[in-house]
């Protein structure tokens, strides 16, 4: 697979992943085969959209310690009645320069992957559907494509509260998480600095701070049928006030990505696991 597209499938199958509703018996794993269109800004700040349509697995698994499903794959650490502590991967899509727009004449950016620890603290569970709070810390590693290289980036830090909603409109889940986004200078410069020898008239020289990095929200919702399963999401991130806004590379203080997939899936473990409400 082209590492161009490593970052969307990343990003797919962290937001897009297959939900489960409210306790029962369930399959220890479940493979299939489907088919993702989402669409991205080429950064959080740029006006130029990216629109991929691509295949993709439907694999979910329901062990003690590794789990991959809705939150994609994480290993579980610790876990708790009251909290969990995980280890979870992320990942942004390769940015392309062009011969216009800010970026123009600068290096392309590679994918980058985002791996870290979570602390998730269970917060209520109501009527509407359960409650937490989200602190995953995560080191960002740009992953180079010929010769295969990786080079550490930076660090992001996304609390969110996040709702998990089972059945919320028929036999539709939800899942809706806001939060604000922090991140080192390192992580910043990437995507926002211009070094002096990228400076123009129309682009200064700019470098970048650590900081508040921007205002996330996310919807999602999926439903599985027989051997279907359907899932779609939504994301806008507001860049109002971040350490970067004053960057030369920043366009829009909005970003909206969005995505829909439905997989078929074909197979099943004879074992069957308790999944927890």
């Amino acid at each position: 697979m082209h590492f161009s597209r490593v970052g969307v499938f990343l990003s797919v199958l962290a937001l897009c992943a297959a939900q489960q509703a409210l306790a029962r018996d369930e399959p220890l794993w479940e493979l299939g085969v489907g088919v993702a269109g989402a669409t991205f800004p080429a950064y959080r700040g740029s006006q130029r959209q990216r629109s991929f349509v691509l295949p993709i697995p439907y694999v979910v698994y329901r062990g003690d310690r590794l789990r991959v499903g809705r939150d994609g794959a994480r290993g579980l650490l610790a876990q708790t009645s009251e909290y969990e502590v995980d280890f979870s991967v992320d990942g942004a899509i390769p940015v392309d320069s062009t011969d216009e727009g800010p970026r123009a004449g600068m290096e392309e950016l590679d994918p980058v992957v985002e791996m870290g620890p979570s602390l998730v603290i269970k917060l209520e569970q109501t009527a509407t559907g359960r409650w937490s709070f989200r602190l995953p810390l995560r080191a960002a590693v740009a992953v180079g494509n010929d010769p295969l290289s990786t080079s550490q980036v930076g660090w992001t830090l996304h609390p969110s509260l996040d709702l998990d909603a089972p059945k919320l409109v028929g036999d539709w889940d939800f899942r809706f998480n806001a939060g604000p986004r922090f991140a080192s200078r390192a992580y910043h410069a990437y995507y926002y600095e211009v070094a002096s020898e990228y400076a123009t008239p129309e682009r200064p020289a700019y470098r970048a701070a650590a900081g508040y990095s921007g205002l996330a929200f996310h919807v999602s919702a999926a439903r599985r049928f027989e051997r279907f399963w359907v899932g779609a999401f939504l994301r806008y991130d507001n860049l109002a006030g971040t350490a970067f806004e004053d960057s030369p590379l920043v366009e829009t203080t909005h970003a909206v990505s969005g995505g829909i997939g439905i997989s078929w899936i074909f197979g099943e473990s004879a074992r069957r696991v308790e999944v927890e409400d």
